[in-house]
């Protein structure tokens, strides 16, 4: 795969990591300590590799698409679901989500992975069916190989054409969360019920017929490892294209927001591709499910916020955002009594000038290997 470890770079600096440490030092003396942003500072000064880093044109992407898990039934909630009702009501503010981005300056866009029904036009709505859901991963493979790819390629081609250097991800949909828990358990290792379990209210019956479902896609499956091929024989359309933006997002050196158990399954099949995508990552989280916790446990990862929502995956992002931006100011925007000064210690500066950093392209995505390939 093009966009693989050679284009995406781990952020490790431990010059630029300590020069960044004594700036905040600096400040701490006069302002005071400023407690979990400062070391959220320090992270985004390495993913920018200067020490003043900045955001411009944020967004939020919500990538939707529906599962064939959900014709055997995944509880009385999925059932009341409706993935293109939820589509809709984030296109026209009436989800919190959606008015939380506005008013914190994030763009909203949501992506039509593979939802089952139509999704109303909308500007920013953007369309990327690659099927009308995905197939039972019970009975066989949720999609092709060849869809998989093309998904992937979708969202390398929408992290091309952003504009913003930062991009919170979050998916929605019937049998997403899932499918999302089959994906992390199976390249992972992580037993299914600590992704499944909600809390300790969760009647025991629901989980027992969750677990004989998305068990016995397992077992269909049980010879799958290549995390591409997991993909495709247990996730979902809407994982799929954020491994896709993940990746160009991680060679673009942009921020990347995770919220929820399918960006989170979407991020450990990046990972498994280009382990140096997750240094570009912090995490957010949108509701209290078990399994969620579990899953942001395999990147050694907690939220930025933890508010006790039970909300639509991408509402607990644009609530971090605001954290996201102080942190930031931190480094640029605090005075401390001294001239502007350069962006990098004089060592890097001195070496980014000699040797400029390859500039990967949307062009990458023509690389992604056929269907009859590993990348």
């Amino acid at each position: 795969m093009s966009v693989n470890r050679s284009l995406i770079s781990p952020t490790s600096n431990p010059l630029l990591e300590q020069a960044l440490r004594s700036k905040l030092e600096r400040r701490a003396e006069t302002t005071g300590g400023l407690g979990e942003l400062e070391p959220l500072a320090v992270r985004l000064g390495l993913i920018q590799n200067t020490l003043k880093p900045r955001f411009r044109t944020p967004q939020i992407a919500i990538f939707a698409a529906d599962h064939g898990l959900a014709v055997d039934g995944l509880g009385p909630e999925a059932a009341r679901q409706s993935t293109s009702r939820l589509a809709n009501q984030l296109l026209t503010s009436q989800l919190p989500v959606a008015v939380f981005a506005r008013i914190q300056g994030l763009e909203l866009s949501v992506v039509d992975c593979g939802v089952a029904e139509s999704v109303a036009p909308h500007a920013r709505l953007l369309a990327r069916k690659i099927a009308h859901g995905t197939r039972n991963a019970r009975v066989t493979s949720a999609m092709s190989l060849d869809q998989a790819h093309a998904a992937i390629r979708a969202g390398m081609e929408i992290a091309d054409s952003l504009v913003g250097n930062a991009v919170a991800c979050a998916g929605i949909g019937v049998g997403s969360h899932e499918s999302g828990a089959l994906v992390l358990s199976r390249l992972s290792g992580t037993p299914l019920s600590d992704l499944l379990i909600s809390g300790p209210d969760m009647e025991e019956a629901h989980l027992a017929h969750l677990l004989q479902v998305l068990r016995a896609a397992q077992m269909r499956h049980k010879d799958v490892i290549d995390p591409v091929e997991v993909l495709a024989a247990l996730g979902g359309f809407e994982m799929a294209v954020m491994v896709g933006l993940m990746l160009v997002a991680g060679s673009k050196r942009h921020l990347i927001i995770v919220d929820g158990l399918p960006a989170c399954a979407a991020l450990m099949v990046a990972a498994r591709i280009a382990p140096a995508v997750t240094d570009y990552c912090v995490y957010s989280r949108s509701h209290s499910h078990q399994g969620l916790a579990q899953a942001l446990k395999l990147f050694h990862a907690s939220a930025l916020l933890e508010l006790g929502m039970e909300s639509t995956d991408g509402t607990g992002a644009t609530l971090a955002w605001p954290l996201v931006r102080s942190a930031a100011a931190l480094l640029t925007e605090v005075a401390e009594g001294e001239e502007p000064g350069p962006t990098q210690p004089a060592p890097i500066q001195a070496a980014s000038e000699s040797a400029a950093p390859p500039q990967p392209s949307q062009a990458a995505a023509d690389d992604l290997p056929g269907p009859a390939t590993r990348p």
